[in-house]
């Protein structure tokens, strides 16, 4: 099992579910599974049983979804790191990524976002920021590896998490197709298609910083 965790907001459930397309495996994210078992939504639950109650449900769907041997993507809900035994389950029964991002970007995504019950304050940056000074070294101890999304396409962070687990070995490497024989090749290159042909020269990135950067987190 290939787990996210990190900030809510951080693209733990957009990038799960292209995650699990690319690799052709199901794709589970473990708040869905508790608004559907108990008929509301997590807002609702907060708001009706308190957040120690939900933790105790979270800590039981996540024992029971990562003890599973089928192949899969879990997201998990920001606050799953909480727990001890949470860590302990996510560490040791799959590969877990950690989606790192700064408060400031989470905000910028989530200022009229309505459905996150924590951040229904009067500062939620604040509590971004908050959260993030709690939480940030318990992901770290909880992941495999740490990826700095920063602010990239969901398409660019989908390629860097797949080329993460591929040079951990835990994905087996997308052969590369056989070139293509020589009169095929000399057709095809010949006459360019009219949207291969750019109308004006491509503008060059205004600065050379990489997107992100990828390290091995500390177990």
């Amino acid at each position: 099992m290939i787990a996210l965790i990190g900030l809510p907001g951080c693209g733990k459930s957009t990038v799960g579910r292209q995650l699990a397309r690319r690799l052709g495996v199901a794709f589970v994210d473990s708040d869905h599974v508790i608004e559907q078992r108990r008929g509301c939504s997590i807002k609702t639950f907060f708001a009706r049983e308190g957040e120690e109650r939900f933790r105790d449900l979270e800590q039981a769907t996540l024992d029971e979804l990562t003890a599973g041997t089928t192949p899969a993507v879990l997201s998990t809900g920001g606050g799953a790191v909480l727990r001890a035994p949470n860590r302990l389950h996510l560490h040791q029964r799959g590969q877990v990524i950690y989606l790192h991002a700064q408060p400031e970007d989470i905000f910028r995504r989530l200022r009229h976002d309505t459905t996150r019950p924590l951040l229904q304050v009067q500062d939620p940056l604040q509590q971004l920021r908050n959260l993030y000074q709690l939480r940030d070294p318990l992901y770290r101890e909880t992941a495999h590896y740490v990826i700095e999304i920063g602010r990239p396409s969901v398409a660019t962070l989908l390629n860097m998490v797949v080329m993460q687990l591929e040079l951990a070995g835990c994905l087996p490497c997308v052969p590369v197709p056989p070139p293509a024989p020589a009169r095929v090749r000399a057709m095809a290159c010949s006459r360019p298609a009219r949207w291969m042909r750019p109308s004006k020269p491509a503008v060059p990135c205004a600065s050379s910083r990489p997107l992100a950067q990828h390290h091995r987190a500390r177990s």
